[in-house]
């Protein structure tokens, strides 16, 4: 206590937040629970203040059993809200009441969050969101097929899970999309019709180009690892690899200079592309493992300039 639940856009946090609710209410329907976003928790703050009632909002809030708190990232820089909701927390803990959160990002990199309720978000479980795997993507999709009572087969599932990557909501909306477009022209769902329906989506590409991001996205998803780490500072093997691999990949499928490459990976110094590239080069001649490996990252990037 507490559960801070987060994560990006789509991916679940509120539904999870939301059966932490349903399945204390099942297992005791007394149980006093008050659900709401934190914009919601900060107007009726001002509204209290504003009409002189602020012993009743304190009392609302804390006299409940389960408090549930919805993007808790919007109190950053609302320093009253901000005091009345640690008075709020502290009081709910030390009567042993269940406290959830959900936010887009860790207690420590919410922006202007005072370091005193930050601390206390963290102090219990912080459960970190991913985005769907291939294979998770996948069975997604198959189940929203087997919900729709449609036939879809199994390479156009994986043609559709491998290119919208985002989170389970895009992937969902994509699937729908798909679905709509086949029953109103009456063509059945394959890569074909995939790529008509969503050649904007499936491929981020401007004039027809491969775009840097859309090589990290790919490359960060053939290897596993967060998209957001291809720009990050970690060192670690398991990152440096794959964002050197991204690296040479941009140098071969566009047209940017070593510098404008730099930019894009966290604002890194055109030596550092230089060195990435040069080390691949290495490997590919010294590593047949490796070389192997690297031609599959090219295909996953885009089979057509393999």
């Amino acid at each position: 206590n507490p559960v801070f639940i987060y994560g990006g856009v789509g991916l679940g946090k509120t539904h999870l937040m939301q059966a932490i609710g349903q399945t204390m209410l099942k297992n005791n329907p007394k149980t006093r629970v008050a659900y709401l976003s934190s914009e919601t928790f900060t107007n009726e703050f001002i509204d209290s203040l504003k009409d002189k009632k602020a012993e009743a909002f304190r009392s609302k809030y804390r006299k409940i059993d389960l408090l549930l708190i919805d993007d808790v990232q919007f109190f950053a820089g609302k320093e009253q809200t901000q005091e009345e909701f640690f008075h709020t927390f502290n009081e709910l803990f030390q009567q042993k009441k269940q406290i959830v959160l959900t936010s887009d990002s860790p207690p420590e990199k919410i922006q202007k969050l005072e370091e005193r309720l930050a601390s206390r978000f963290a102090m219990g479980v912080v459960v970190d969101i991913q985005p769907p795997d291939l294979e998770m993507r996948a069975a997604i999709l198959k189940k929203c097929a087997a919900k729709s009572m449609v036939e879809v087969p199994d390479d156009a599932i994986m043609y559709l899970a491998q290119g919208v990557t985002s989170n389970i909501r895009a992937l969902e909306g994509a699937f729908n999309s798909v679905l709509a477009f086949s029953g109103v022209m009456g063509k059945p769902i394959n890569k074909d019709l995939i790529d008509q329906v969503l050649k904007d989506l499936l491929r981020e590409t401007s004039g027809g180009k491969i775009t840097i991001p859309w090589i990290q996205k790919r490359v960060a998803e053939f290897y596993d690892i967060p998209e957001e780490e291809m720009v990050g500072k970690k060192r670690s093997q398991n990152l440096v690899l794959p964002r050197q691999v991204a690296m040479r990949l941009c140098q071969m499928f566009t047209e940017t200079s070593l510098n404008q490459i730099g930019e894009k990976f966290g604002g890194r110094d055109h030596t550092t592309v230089m060195h990435a590239c040069e080390k691949i080069n290495r490997m590919l001649k010294n590593d047949k493992g490796f070389s192997d490996e690297f031609a599959r990252v090219k295909r996953f990037v885009d089979p057509e300039k393999s």
